[in-house]
């Protein structure tokens, strides 16, 4: 491993470093854990029953050589734009500001859809929520406060990430112990049903499910003008969040299928699991995890996203508005702004029924093209990354050919919003190119 020079308190952009590792290791798991972990593991059960545990676990093992490429690429870098900056040195504005693009819709649309599910899950305390004037309030709040917290400081963004991502952890690791517990005793439910399936139709489809919901962790790499040592804490966040992550998720799917008699069926898969384990005590706990972790993948967001039009900015494709910083806070005031309008305008508009395959597919793109600048970026600067990993090539190779594997098996009938993002990037690197070709060299 080669050791980066050090870190200063401000970089150049104005920006504070202020993320130490622990705290960007919270982002990444508070980038991935989201509301899928509470619905996701009934139609995995339903797909390979009691060996459905072991799929969450492979998921995360063909996650994990996605990750083990992102960890040798983010070592080479200590600006802000993860995928966008990686992509845009090793092949190019082209490229680069078409993965920037994808990788901003989706961390747009996807927080705006965690604000409605978080008013959904608050319904079950108070079902006016979903009211018209109600849920206005509410999603106002939810996206104003979370504004204001990273409008005036990134730590005290990075603080309340990592609150958040306790207080979500503290749900499920209680689960994850009272299942321990009450399968030890006489009372373990052992169905038939939980025995079905298994064909391999079953087992790639259950992996794939699974693969999506270990997504997200691309998204707390955007922040690296504001980590405190980016070239080596990235890499050591992005496995300890996939660690924790791998352990979470296996051991909450195994909970659902050895306490519920019929998982498969169940709406509120850990709701029901700690009900029948804890009493009403119990789903009430989990309804409170669920707030509490779409709220903190929210303010994950909050923190990270508008990092993305900054970097953008930063580069010369966007206006140099969006690269601003506040004199006092040193933040990027004006994207951070933007961010939290747009994804206050989107959880207004809608839940996003078709943010789903968007947010597959183009992760998936981001994936593959952030793996591929693993070689590219070894030739490029040999010898610049921190944090090497063997046989990168090949674990680069593997990755995007996992990448293409999964985007053959998505329905991409309702993609037109991507092919538009697409369209919509291209242009914007034709606007960038006009000054280049009056310079003649960039």
């Amino acid at each position: 491993m080669i050791q980066n020079s050090p870190v200063s308190t401000k970089g150049q952009t104005g920006l504070i470093r202020g993320i130490g590792r622990w705290s960007l290791v919270a982002l990444v798991i508070n980038s991935i854990i989201g509301s899928g972990i509470f619905g996701l593991p009934a139609p995995v059960a339903a797909l390979l029953g009691n060996r459905s545990p072991l799929a969450v676990l492979v998921a995360g093992v063909a996650v994990g050589v996605v990750i083990a490429c992102y960890a040798e690429v983010s070592s080479y870098f200590t600006d802000a734009g993860g995928p966008y900056l990686w992509t845009r040195t090793a092949f190019g504005p082209l490229i680069g500001i078409e993965t920037g693009w994808l990788l901003w819709l989706v961390r747009l649309t996807a927080p705006a859809a965690n604000a409605n599910l978080f008013v959904n899950y608050l319904a079950e305390f108070w079902p006016h929520a979903k009211h018209a004037l109600p849920r206005f309030v509410i999603l106002s709040l939810l996206i104003g406060i979370l504004a204001i917290i990273n409008y005036r400081g990134v730590r005290s963004g990075a603080q309340f990430s990592n609150l958040s991502t306790v207080a979500k952890l503290v749900p499920l690791l209680i689960l994850i112990i009272a299942g321990v517990l009450y399968a030890s005793t006489s009372h373990r439910v052992q169905p038939s049903i939980i025995t079905a399936g298994g064909g391999a139709r079953a087992w790639l489809q259950a992996i794939l499910l699974f693969i999506f919901t270990y997504g997200g962790f691309e998204g707390a790499l955007i922040v690296m003008s504001e980590s405190k040592h980016p070239r080596q804490d990235a890499p050591f966040a992005l496995f300890a969040a996939l660690i924790t992550c791998a352990v979470v998720y296996t051991s909450v799917q195994w909970v659902v299928v050895r306490v519920l008699a019929d998982a498969a069926h169940s709406e509120r898969p850990l709701a029901d699991a700690a009900r029948v384990m804890m009493g009403s005590g119990g789903g009430a706990l989990v309804a409170i995890g669920a707030l509490v972790s779409t709220y903190g993948y929210l303010g994950a967001n909050m923190l990270s996203v508008p990092r993305i039009t900054f970097a953008f900015a930063e580069k010369g494709d966007f206006p140099s508005i969006f690269a601003a910083v506040h004199p006092r806070f040193r933040t990027p005031y004006f994207s951070i702004v933007v961010f939290a309008l747009l994804t206050w305008a989107f959880s207004l508009l809608g839940s996003f029924s078709w943010n789903v395959t968007l947010s597959a597919v183009a992760r998936l793109f981001c994936y593959g093209f952030g793996c591929a600048a693993l070689p590219v970026l070894r030739k490029q600067q040999p010898g610049r990354g921190w944090f090497h990993l063997p046989a990168g090539t090949a674990f680069a190779v593997l990755a995007i050919a996992i990448c293409a594997v999964l985007i053959t098996r998505i329905d991409l009938g309702g993609s037109l919003i991507l092919i538009a993002t697409m369209l919509v990037a291209f242009i914007n690197w034709l606007l960038i190119r006009r000054p280049v070709r009056k310079e003649g060299r960039d």
